[in-house]
C-alpha cells in the first residue's frame, strides 16, 4: 500500500515515513500542500497523513479541494492545534481522523492501519479490503500478515508480504516493473533499478521453488503475472 506524508517538519516527516516503511508501506514525503497537491493528482495513494500549518498550501484547504474534487482517499489530520474546535474543524472540512503533536508512532501506525481497514471495507477506497486473500493454495492474513501455502507457513519480509498482496489482489494480470515500483516502493526509486527483479527472485524462492505449481510468472520484457490456476 502506498501513502503519501505532507509535513513541512522534515524531522517529523522523515520519523513518520521511516516507521511506516519499516511497517511495510510505500511512501511518498512532501514538505508544502502545493507539492502535496502535485502528488495526489500524479499517484493514487491508500491514505494521506497531512499536517494543518503548511507552506504555500494549508492543510484545510488543500483536505477540502480534495472533497470538492470527489476524492475519497482517507485523511489522517496531525497538527499541534489541540482545542476541541480545531479537532472538529478538521473532521467537517474532510478529514476522517485527527491525531495531535507529540504523538506516538504506534497509535499513528494503529490510526492508519484503522482507517484503510474501514475506508476500504466500506467500498470508498480504491478496493475492497479483506482480512484474509486466498488464492488456491495460497493464504494470506492481512492483520497477522501470515502467509500459508497448502497449511505451511512462508515466512516473508515486509516487501516480500506486500508484493504477494499486490499479486492476490490482482490475479491474471500482467504488472510491470513501473507499476511494481509504484506500488511498493516510493516515487524516488529509479525505473531502471533491478529491485523488482530481486524482489521477485525472493518471493519466488519462498513461494514457489518447493511445490510443483507455480504462481509467480515472468511475461517477458512486458512484466510479471500471478497465475490463479
Amino acid at each position: 500500500m502506498r501513502l503519501l506524508v505532507i509535513e513541512d517538519d522534515r524531522v517529523i516527516a522523515n520519523f513518520i515515513a521511516k516507521g511506516l516503511r519499516e511497517a511495510g508501506f510505500a511512501v511518498d514525503v512532501s514538505g508544502d500542500g502545493e507539492e502535496g497537491r502535485t502528488f495526489i493528482e500524479a499517484y493514487t495513494y491508500d491514505l494521506i497523513i497531512l499536517d494543518l500549518m503548511l507552506p504555500k498550501v494549508d492543510g484545510l484547504t488543500l483536505v477540502e479541494g480534495l472533497r470538492c474534487q470527489g476524492n475519497n482517499t482517507p485523511v489522517l489530520i496531525l497538527s499541534a492545534k489541540r482545542s476541541v474546535d480545531d479537532r472538529v474543524k478538521g473532521l467537517q472540512q474532510g478529514g476522517d481522523d485527527y491525531l495531535t503533536k507529540p504523538f506516538s508512532f504506534s497509535e499513528l501506525l494503529a490510526r492508519v492501519q484503522v482507517l484503510i481497514r474501514r475506508t476500504q471495507s466500506s467500498g470508498t477506497g480504491g478496493e475492497k479490503e479483506l482480512t484474509k486473500l486466498v488464492l488456491g493454495e495460497i493464504t494470506a492474513d492481512l492483520l497477522r500478515r501470515e502467509v500459508k501455502r497448502s497449511g505451511k507457513i512462508i515466512e516473508l519480509q515486509s516487501k516480500e508480504f506486500s508484493l504477494l498482496e499486490y499479486f492476490m489482489r490482482r490475479p491474471d494480470q500482467v504488472l510491470s516493473k513501473t507499476q511494481i515500483l509504484e506500488k511498493i516502493w516510493d516515487y524516488q526509486f529509479d525505473p531502471q533499478t533491478n529491485v523488482v527483479d530481486v524482489l521477485i527472485f525472493r518471493l519466488r524462492t519462498k513461494l514457489d521453488k518447493d511445490f510443483e505449481k507455480k504462481y509467480i510468472h515472468t511475461i517477458r520484457g512486458v512484466g510479471y503475472v500471478f497465475r490463479s490456476n
